[in-house]
């Protein structure tokens, strides 16, 4: 295991990014560190927890996800070993459970507890450096996760921030989960569940929006596969769904916020397999 990869919602600039790195070449010199992300949105899980999700793209290894408002409380931090082989270290607020379903499930959970294989002493207010990055190290080091404290019953942590979409006969129940700067709106909807509903590029989704009006988006490859100011429906970059504004902003015609409920269906006519052409 040489791969460890850190985000937090540290500011960018911070000193306390290169102390997480020194930390874990202090225990094992031999890692290779990704940054995947700091500058999260401050004390944000569900943006933390997105971000978590793309070490799909990473090689497998350790991933440590810092997005902690309940630092130096009673809540737990724990390590989650996943069926891809990667293990995922932070808090026990929810922000590791999504990336576990994606990394394949989660195969066993451990609380770290054991103090030798923490910073001493530990910070009340930064675990980063103390307990989940040398927790990070030791692994990759070769330490058995057991070592680290007592099993966890997996349904015993904290839910994740939001859920995978729900299947109700012929449509996806979605949620916005993120809003990127272009104003495009990413869904709870895995490429895989797109596919398993038969969403072709060139057919037609129905998007059925809180407000109940209803849109006909087409579903294509790319934003300029429709004309500009045109709306699209399409796999975003990290696995799952978006609806875009090709050279626009959707949530400016649609003001869409974080959390809000979509229904997504085909149109009947491609429901059933008549394509248009």
């Amino acid at each position: 295991m040489t791969i460890i990869s850190l985000s937090s919602d540290f500011g960018v600039q911070s000193q306390g990014v290169g102390i997480m790195e020194a930390t874990a070449y202090s225990i094992a010199p031999e890692v290779r560190l990704i940054h995947l992300m700091h500058g999260l949105p401050e004390f944000d899980i569900t943006a933390a927890a997105r971000t978590l999700e793309t070490a799909r793209y990473l090689p497998v290894g350790c991933h440590v996800c810092i997005c902690d408002p309940g630092v130096g409380t009673d809540r737990r931090g724990i390590i989650c070993q996943v069926n891809r082989g990667d293990y995922l270290i932070g808090p026990d607020n929810g922000v590791l459970v999504p990336a576990s379903r994606i990394l394949g499930g989660t195969v066993r959970v451990h609380q770290i507890t054991n103090p030798s294989y923490m910073r001493l002493p530990v910070s009340p207010i930064f675990h980063g450096r103390d307990v989940f990055v040398p927790a990070a190290a030791h692994l990759a080091n070769g330490v058995p996760i057991e070592d680290f404290g007592e099993e966890l019953q997996a349904t015993s942590l904290a839910p994740a921030p939001y859920d995978e979409a729900l299947v109700d006969g012929d449509r996806l129940m979605a949620t916005v989960i993120q809003i990127n700067r272009f104003g495009s709106v990413h869904l709870n909807i895995l490429h895989e569940a797109w596919d398993k509903m038969g969403a072709i590029e060139g057919t037609t989704a129905r998007v059925r929006l809180p407000d109940d009006n209803e849109l006909e988006v087409r579903v294509s490859r790319t934003f300029g596969d429709v004309a500009p100011h045109e709306n699209v429906i399409l796999k975003d970059d990290y696995g799952r769904v978006e609806i875009a504004k090709n050279l626009g902003s959707f949530v400016e015609e649609h003001p869409l916020r974080r959390g809000d409920n979509l229904q997504v269906s085909l149109a009947a006519s491609e429901a059933s397999g008549e394509v248009r052409s």
